[in-house]
């Protein structure tokens, strides 16, 4: 603010002197007008022709051996000269003669500057010119007088300048003295404290500030609480897969038997299988919650669902399992990222043919209501109970009494796919009477 403030100074000094000689020029260019009337009332007619007869006051009045008189000068009708000083400048040629009309204008005299007022009387006769009458003075009481209007502007500004400069400077220092205080407050708190600041402590010019701040640091340690959850659940359900392993590992080192050999490799394999799928849902998950980022486009989900759900075909054919499609004719399009939509669709179906009993059916239906397209994965296997439709997708969550194994993340990791693509997934019953389970996503649906 300091610097706008030294830089606009200098601009009104300059206007302050174009101002003050505006100002000076006024009243003395009123005064050359009404000598010029006094003078005009000397010129006389005679014989049809002007001639100037000075009475005593006009000639006090004009008098040229003062300080402060002034010049003038008087022609005839016919360009003769009638009296005054014959140096002073005449009007440039080709200047139009309008009598009564007052001109001024700035030329030199004797090498200095002067101020010149010049007009023309009525003619005598239609033969003769009109008499000019000129009047000048000095410049010098008018630069006196524009130096005096500046002085008394600009001296007061030496003084205003530097009150001003200290009240800006003690003004914004005391604004910004909150965010100061603010600011060390902050640098202050340990790395792990993300408790809201107080409100009550800031003024309140700075309260929508802090208010933000607070909502950042909630946002915050909202996201922190959850990964740390996400950590020690993930260590949990980690710890038991991998003391299954060991207990194989070493009951294989103990055991000399071929049998018991063969069976402890067997388990070995089925827990390291269990605990890479766990870490790669793991991963997964992780990767669904910070995608943020992630690329987004315009896609068919009809051809999506179509190519994943072929993959699983073998799978379901040699556990005894129907696995159908069902869409309706021409593409379905969709705004989305076409891997996490794909993983997105290979959890739901990991999950119906896992649940599904041998020769029950999975069918992945695909349809569109209105402005939305939809994407159903129907199983008939034994249903989730409606009080726990909704808990299934809290992370590590598995419905009791199943016998099937899993990590309990494939659903949390549908419902974090459907979110970031601004969707919503639910899970019903299969059948009116309860049976089944119907897991439902909606997505926004783009016009063909």
């Amino acid at each position: 603010m300091l610097a706008p403030l030294f830089l606009l100074w200098p601009m009104s000094v300059a206007i302050t002197y174009v101002v003050a000689q505006n100002i000076a020029n006024v009243p003395y260019d009123r005064a050359l007008s009404n000598y010029l009337h006094v003078l005009a009332d000397q010129v006389q007619v005679r014989d049809g022709q002007a001639a100037l007869e000075l009475s005593a006051p006009a000639r006090r009045l004009l008098r040229t051996d003062q300080a402060d008189s002034v010049f003038w000068m008087v022609t005839g009708s016919h360009g003769q000269y009638l009296g005054g000083d014959r140096e002073l400048p005449l009007p440039p040629p080709g200047t139009p003669a309008v009598p009564g009309q007052i001109s001024y204008r700035d030329d030199t005299l004797r090498d200095f500057g002067i101020r010149l007022a010049y007009t023309w009387l009525p003619a005598a006769s239609t033969q003769a010119q009109p008499a000019l009458l000129v009047v000048a003075e000095t410049l010098e009481r008018r630069e006196q007088l524009a130096n005096d209007i500046i002085k008394g502007v600009i001296i007061p500004q030496f003084v205003v300048l530097p009150i001003a400069v200290l009240l800006v400077w003690f003004g914004l220092s005391r604004g910004v003295a909150p965010l100061n205080a603010l600011r060390q407050r902050l640098r202050e708190r340990r790395p792990d404290d993300l408790s809201p600041l107080d409100e009550n402590a800031a003024p309140t010019e700075i309260a929508p500030l802090v208010e933000a701040v607070n909502e950042l640091l909630g946002r915050l340690s909202a996201s922190v609480q959850a990964q740390r959850r996400f950590v020690a659940d993930a260590a949990h359900q980690l710890k038991t897969p991998l003391a299954g392993l060991r207990t194989q590992a070493e009951l294989a080192l103990h055991n000399a038997s071929p049998e018991d050999m063969q069976s402890s490799l067997r388990q070995l394999v089925a827990g390291s299988e269990h605990a890479t799928r766990l870490v790669n849902q793991l991963l997964l998950l992780a990767k669904a919650e910070n995608a943020g980022g992630v690329s987004m486009e315009r896609l068919d989900l009809d051809a999506l669902a179509r190519e994943q759900t072929q993959y699983w075909v073998p799978q379901a054919m040699a556990t005894g399992i129907d696995l159908g499609f069902e869409a309706p004719d021409g593409p379905l399009w969709v705004f989305g990222n076409p891997l996490l939509l794909a993983e997105l669709l290979n959890n739901l179906l990991d999950n119906a043919l896992r649940y599904t009993p041998q020769g029950g059916h999975v069918t992945v239906r695909l349809a569109h209501q209105r402005m939305h397209a939809v994407l159903e994965v129907i199983d008939t296997g034994p249903g989730i109970p409606p009080q726990e439709r909704e808990r299934v997708f809290d992370r590590f969550y598995r419905v009791l009494g199943t016998g099937v194994s899993g990590s309990g993340l494939g659903l949390a990791i549908v419902r974090e796919i459907a979110q970031k693509h601004q969707g919503q997934v639910v899970v019903d019953a299969a059948t009116p009477a309860g049976q089944g389970t119907c897991v439902r996503l909606t997505l926004l649906r783009l016009a063909d």
